[in-house]
């Protein structure tokens, strides 16, 4: 029997609010999200966001300030909805599958949210701060490194948690997707296969 472990989930800043507020930040995540994938953070504007969201722009700027903010909240928004089907979400994402199916569902789930948010994931990973030490990374690394102790009792799960998570980088990413021309759906088939060769049934 597989047995469950606790990740941290990141903590959600936001104070209590009205409803009404709740939906319109809810919008402009929302529309951001749709945009940054479309166009890129460079070329999106906070009037463009505002029209798509369909709020005013004043109320853009006074619930994220500015777009490099909005597009962090982006990154917070998504990581905490990925950390949430981790732990309480449907197999083989969530618990109750095999360690490797987990595994394989974990790697499409981070090529998804990669290819949403790969500008400003890249832009973070090359801002200076130690991606490896942040706090997301920590708790990826956790749940890779948990699922191969019970997948591989004998091998060195602090080792091979660290293989399973590079290929999963946006600066990896980057350059074999748009640099490469390399496409998702072999990112994906070689993450899986790199996962059964590692942790074979």
């Amino acid at each position: 029997m597989i047995q469950a472990v606790e990740l941290p989930v990141l903590p959600t800043t936001q104070p209590k609010e009205r409803a009404d507020a709740t939906a319109n930040r809810q919008r402009i995540l929302d529309a951001a999200t749709r945009l940054f994938a479309d166009r890129g953070v460079s070329c999106t504007s906070m009037d463009a966001i505002a029209a798509e969201a369909g709020v005013g722009k004043g109320t853009v700027f006074r619930r994220f300030g500015d777009r490099a903010s909005l597009a962090l909240a982006v990154l917070d928004a998504s990581e905490v909805e990925l950390q949430e089907s981790l732990i309480r979400g449907e197999p083989p994402l969530g618990p109750g599958a095999p360690p490797a199916a987990r595994l394989v569902a974990f790697g499409e789930a981070m090529y998804t949210r990669l290819a949403e948010h790969l500008d400003i994931l890249l832009e973070a990973e090359l801002s200076g701060a130690d991606a490896l030490r942040s706090a997301p990374h920590g708790v990826h690394r956790m749940h890779v490194r948990h699922l191969v102790q019970h997948a591989r009792p004998d091998a060195d799960a602090d080792y091979l948690a660290d293989v399973l998570l590079a290929p999963l980088s946006a600066r990896v990413v980057h350059d074999q997707h748009v640099v490469r021309g390399m496409s998702l759906a072999q990112l994906r088939t070689g993450y899986a296969e790199l996962v059964a060769r590692l942790l074979p049934a």
